[in-house]
C-alpha cells in the first residue's frame, strides 16, 4: 500500500449449503486460497514481464530501493512530479500515533476546496520531519501556499514560520479551546483562593 508492506490476515467465511454444498466467501482483493492480494499479484506479474522482455534488472532494483526509502524516511505517495503539485494552495499538517509508546508519523494533506488528498507521510513529528516535507514539496510550491492548518505543536509552528511565512496559519479549534479552558480554570481557582482568604463565600467553586 503506497509502497509500504502491509499484512492483512483474514479468514474467509464458509457456508455449508444443503443444495449446493460448501461455498467459500468471495472477496474483491484476492482469488481462491492465494496468500497474495490481487493488486500485489498484478504488481509482481508486471515486473516479471518487464524482466523477461527487457532484462531490466536495474529497474527492479530502483523500484525496490524506492519502496525501502518510503518505509524508512516517509514518502510523497507517487506525487513527486511538479505537475502533480500545481494548484496546492492550502495544506493541513497533523500527526498520528504509530505502534506503542511515543511514536508518531507526520501527515501532510492538501485541503483546497474540491481537492483534498494525502500528500506526504514522514517518520516522527520533529522539525527535521516537516523540513523534509518542504524539501520534497519544493520552494516554488511552498511560497505559493496561502493557508496552512496545524495544531499548536511547536516544531510544526517553527518550520511553517520559516518555510511558509506568507501563508495564513490557522490553528485548530480543539487546541485553542483546550488552552482557553486551562486559562479559565487558572483564573477561577485564583479568585476562589482570594475570596476564601478574605473570608467571603467562594461562589465561583464549581461554576466553570
Amino acid at each position: 500500500m503506497w509502497g509500504i508492506k502491509v499484512f492483512f490476515p483474514y479468514a474467509l467465511r464458509r457456508v455449508d449449503c444443503g443444495s449446493c454444498g460448501v461455498k467459500v466467501e468471495a472477496v474483491p482483493w484476492a482469488q481462491g486460497k492465494s496468500p497474495l492480494t490481487t493488486t500485489y499479484a498484478w504488481f509482481l506479474a508486471r515486473w516479471a514481464k518487464r524482466l523477461k522482455l527487457e532484462g531490466d534488472r536495474g529497474g527492479l532494483s530502483r523500484q525496490l530501493a524506492q519502496c525501502r526509502a518510503v518505509r524508512e524516511d516517509g514518502c510523497g505517495l507517487g506525487l513527486g512530479t511538479p505537475a502533480n503539485l500545481n494548484g496546492v494552495s492550502a495544506i493541513g499538517v497533523d500527526e498520528i500515533a504509530r505502534g506503542r509508546g511515543q511514536k508518531y508519523a507526520t501527515l501532510v494533506y492538501q485541503i483546497d476546496a474540491g481537492a483534498k488528498r494525502l500528500l506526504w507521510v514522514g517518520r516522527d513529528r520533529t522539525e527535521k520531519t516537516l523540513l523534509r516535507f518542504f524539501d520534497w514539496f519544493g520552494e516554488k510550491q511552498s511560497v505559493a501556499l496561502r493557508f496552512v492548518c496545524t495544531d499548536m505543536w511547536k516544531p510544526y509552528l517553527q518550520i511553517i514560520a520559516w518555510k511558509a511565512a506568507q501563508a495564513v496559519h490557522v490553528l485548530d479549534r480543539f487546541h485553542i479551546m483546550s488552552h482557553m479552558s486551562k486559562a479559565i480554570d487558572a483564573v477561577r481557582a485564583k479568585e476562589v483562593k482570594e475570596l476564601k482568604a478574605k473570608g467571603k463565600n467562594p461562589v465561583l467553586t464549581g461554576t466553570r
